[in-house]
């Protein structure tokens, strides 16, 4: 187990955007940042971060937290991982208390399949390394790519002795059981319950996540046997998911983000290649058609795409769909295709680094530009051919959602085409048309499946619980402010020399959060949501026994379930910074200008919500029978009416009924 003192300090030096930036890319807004969501697709950023309160919160996905949370969240880390991942980015010596065995069998089994992953690829690089054999065969072909002994240790390149069985029975002697060497595809069992090595006799591949950890392998076969696949994947597991990763992206991500534009290639060597020369923002599909999971991936980093071409003619027509992929995802796409006979890596490895750079700066064209080239040559002199190749850069164009971009697009296809923008606009009115067509069908067919009201019935607004958003402003209060003194204004009735009532206003100073608990206990209220009310006596407790408080050290105490409950309270304020009221000229108050006013408001603002509670409760005492006499349930109405009415004039605003 991770030490108490270990977990603390990561808390201290951990930096909660320095963290997410590494996987969404951040924007300043106010105070604040703001991303695209990393959890579902979105082209307006909801995604929030506080670096003053070090805490995160995703408006789309309702998911949100702290660096840690983050991590749990968007990289299924266990907690254990999540501050080992961090320890490790901030260069902090991990303290661990021995585990029992009962604590080892605990490990999930995403946790156990990671492991096996990790052992994998040590063993593949130490035997690369390490062994003649490795040294012989694996090495050498490294070396004759041109990959130094750096690029190798950076990309943990590694390969696997050509027998049978002989990592399968490493692993097993090591303790790795088979079940997740299996299930990681690493060992196969026959039928006779013999093992062999799913990648015997090839350079080894590891592919990563965002955070680095090992999803997978790829492996090269360096014979030519005919019969075996040249490259063979991981199978799909339940950490490896062919169409959500990209290969590169853990090396990428930083460089991505930071140079806003990220290349797009097809194999591994290619991304090896570019990195040995400079280029690090480039990742690989790995072979496979592009899917809209990849494309968020960079898309989180960056809005701009560069995809790269070998000069294989078919290669790039098949390429060429993806490209509708990413138009479709809101990113600018361009294209830099290489001469005959060359691919990114072939070319970057005869070209010197300041000759590749500068060639893909100066190839790279706008995609409307290329893809035209490519299906016009295709098309030739053939009216039909040219008919079917307008139409599909039409249907592009299309997939575009930013009407100005569209129009822009459209000019540059009618120039490269030599056909009027007004044949054009037509056909993308008629796709757009048909789209929206096929839109409004698809949902009134969901609308009959999910239909659940009868046609009598009409539905009704939701009703705002009120005493549920005076919990929270007490709970966000105290989370904010509670620490903090601020000047009170008491108001008391008292006898003047003539034994008149009248009004006399006292100030005093308190902590926030003694003044909430004062008048709480006065009026002998008890929060009821329980979720507050458990939220509420802990930081109570909190605030007399600490004099700081620092929301993260807090965060890192408590259940993961009540961090996000905090969490979510804590950035309703935020959300308003994502409307950009002040570019509307609308002016949003700020609590931290009277937060004495705030919580006296909110305190009198509940308790004239819980008289009405009370007076209703009253009122369906009274009996319906004229015998009874009702007076003394009347009088106590007239009393609590009169108590109202002392509420609104304190709080200085007319109140109306709930």
């Amino acid at each position: 187990m991770i030490s108490k003192e270990t977990i603390e300090k990561v808390f201290d030096i951990a930096r909660v955007e320095e963290v997410i930036g590494d996987f969404v890319q951040l924007k300043r807004a106010g105070s604040n940042l703001k991303g695209l969501s990393p959890f579902v697709n979105e082209k307006s950023p909801s995604f929030m971060v506080s670096p003053v309160k070090q805490i995160w919160k995703d408006f789309s996905s309702g998911k949100g937290g702290n660096a840690v949370t983050f991590l749990m969240e968007h990289e299924h880390f266990t907690y254990p991982e999540a501050i080992k991942y961090l320890a490790n980015k901030y260069n902090i010596e991990v303290e661990e208390t021995v585990e029992t065995n009962e604590e080892k069998e605990k490990a999930n089994e995403k946790e156990s399949m990671y492991l096996v992953s990790e052992f994998a690829r040590d063993y593949f690089k130490n035997t690369l390394l390490k062994t003649d054999e490795g040294k012989a065969i694996g090495l050498s072909y490294f070396k004759e790519r041109g990959f130094t002994l750096e690029t190798i240790e950076k990309f943990q390149l590694g390969f696997s002795p050509d027998s049978w069985d002989v990592f399968s029975k490493e692993a097993l002697g090591k303790g790795y059981q088979l079940e997740f060497l299996e299930k990681t595809g690493l060992t196969i069992k026959r039928e006779d319950g013999s093992l062999f090595d799913r990648f015997k006799g090839r350079v080894m591949f590891p592919i990563h996540s965002m955070s680095g950890r090992v999803l997978g392998f790829g492996g090269r076969i360096l014979t030519n046997d005919k019969k075996a696949a040249k490259y063979l994947n991981s199978p799909e597991s339940d950490i490896y998911h062919k169409s959500k990763v990209l290969y590169g992206i853990y090396h990428a991500k930083q460089a991505i983000a930071k140079l806003d534009n990220c290349y797009l290639v097809e194999g591994y060597t290619d991304v090896i290649q570019f990195n040995q020369s400079g280029i690090e923002n480039v990742v690989a599909s790995s072979g496979t058609a592009l899917t809209p999971d990849q494309i968020r991936l960079v898309s989180r980093l960056t809005n701009n795409m560069t995809v790269l071409f070998d000069g294989d003619a078919a290669g790039m027509r098949a390429a060429v769909r993806g490209i509708d992929l990413i138009l479709e995802a809101g990113m600018n796409v361009k294209v830099v295709t290489f001469p005959d006979g060359d691919d990114p890596d072939s070319f970057a490895k005869k070209t010197s680094n300041d000759e590749l750079k500068i060639y893909l700066q100066e190839q790279a064209i706008d995609f409307i530009q290329f893809k035209a080239n490519l299906i016009m040559n295709e098309a030739k002199n053939d009216p039909i051919k040219k008919a079917e190749a307008i139409r599909d850069m039409v249907n592009s164009i299309a997939k575009i959602s930013d009407r100005i971009k569209r129009e822009i697009y459209i000019q540059e296809c009618s120039r490269i085409m030599d056909i009027s923008e007004e044949v054009l606009f037509n056909t993308l009115a008629q796709i757009s048309k048909k789209e929206v067509a096929d839109a409004n069908k698809k949902f009134t067919e969901e609308k009959k499946v999910f239909e659940v009201v009868k046609n009598n019935e009409q539905l009704q607004p939701s009703k705002i619980d009120i005493q549920y958003e005076l919990e929270q402003k007490i709970i966000e209060i105290l989370l904010l402010y509670g620490n903090k003194v601020e000047d009170f204004e008491d108001i008391f009735m008292v006898e003047n020399e003539e034994g008149e009532l009248v009004e006399v206003r006292e100030t005093n100073a308190f902590k926030v959060s003694e003044r909430i608990y004062l008048a709480l206990q006065e009026d002998e209220v008890e929060l009821t949501n329980p979720v507050f009310k458990t939220i509420y006596n802990d930081l109570i407790s909190y605030h007399n026994q600490n004099e700081e408080f620092v929301i993260e050290k807090y965060l890192s105490q408590v259940s993961p379930e009540v961090a996000d409950k905090i969490t979510s309270i804590l950035m309703l304020e935020e959300r308003d910074s994502l409307h950009q009221w002040e570019k509307k000229h609308i002016v949003v108050k700020q609590k931290e200008e009277t937060i004495g006013q705030y919580v006296s408001e909110t305190i009198l603002t509940l308790r004239w919500y819980l008289v009405h509670k009370i007076i209703d409760d009253t009122k369906n005492s009274v009996s319906s029978n004229i015998e009874d006499d009702n007076t003394e349930i009347l009088l106590s109405i007239k009393d609590y009416l009169g108590l109202t009415k002392i509420i609104a004039k304190n709080l200085g605003r007319v109140l109306a009924r709930f």
